[in-house]
């Protein structure tokens, strides 16, 4: 059976890196994007990766600049601003395209795996979020309106309080 770890994909450094990295762990995945309206949720992407990463929580961003052009910058200019504006310390990997022919493989493979509101397999906007199992399976799907702290009570399940 296909999983997330069968997938590999460039990080912001410019270096290939195979998601079998993560394997064991549970990961949320965010299409990121840095002029977007829902960008202050890095702060709470950063908290969540802080709180449960030593419980067994990954957080990856993949910037997308398919909505709005709200991520105009390259790779260089990303990083930056993730690490100066908001103390990004986790893993963030090179721009992708998540709908279309072009959407990179992992995309095609989450959207067939959790279909969002209404059926659609298509990102609606950046910030949708997808939660993976420590096998590599699509756990949920969340909204870009779904903020990192809305999700916490999902992971505490999952991985346990971390005060």
């Amino acid at each position: 059976m296909v999983n997330v770890y069968d997938f590999g994909a460039v990080d912001i450094d410019g270096k290939e890196h195979p998601l079998s990295a993560y394997r064991g762990r549970w990961v949320l995945i965010v299409n990121v994007a840095s002029k977007c309206g829902f960008t202050p949720q890095y702060k709470g992407l950063e908290e969540l990766y802080q709180k449960y990463k030593d419980s067994g929580l990954t957080v990856l961003g993949f910037p997308c600049d398919q909505f709005g052009h709200q991520e105009p910058g390259n790779e260089a200019e990303i990083k930056n601003f993730c690490s100066t504006k908001y103390d990004v310390s986790f893993p963030m990997f090179a721009k992708i395209k998540v709908n279309g022919a072009d959407a990179h493989p992992l995309y095609k493979f989450l959207k067939r795996q959790k279909a969002g509101l209404f059926g659609s397999q298509a990102i609606k906007w950046n910030f949708t979020k997808f939660l993976i199992d420590p096998q590599g399976q699509v756990a949920a799907r969340y909204a870009p309106t779904d903020t990192p702290a809305a999700i916490d009570k999902d992971l505490e399940r999952h991985l346990g309080a971390r005060a």
